[in-house]
């Protein structure tokens, strides 16, 4: 298993948890997912779990979330949007 982080959130420092994937275990295999964590529709961090060549857009999601940008949570949680198309 592999995962990157990117960002700082304390604990409760978040509304909510925005997952792409699917956080879950099958038939053994493991999981593929990025998680957000976010606060008033701005990213403040994120990470990947087994999903690689994308920590570039997740910590630019985070700068611009730290920066006061705000993100649509739904496209965020699609995972056929790219995530470099999240990026303003």
């Amino acid at each position: 298993m592999g995962m990157e982080y990117a960002g700082w959130v304390e604990p409760g420092g978040y509304d909510r948890v925005v997952f792409r994937g699917d956080p879950a275990v099958h038939d053994g295999a493991p999981p593929q997912f990025l998680a957000f964590w976010v606060s008033a529709g701005r990213v403040l961090a994120g990470m990947n779990v087994n999903v690689w060549d994308v920590q570039d857009d997740i910590q630019a999601l985070v700068r611009a979330g730290w920066a006061g940008r705000e993100v649509d949570l739904g496209r965020l949680a699609d995972p056929s949007v790219p995530l470099r198309a999240l990026v303003p």
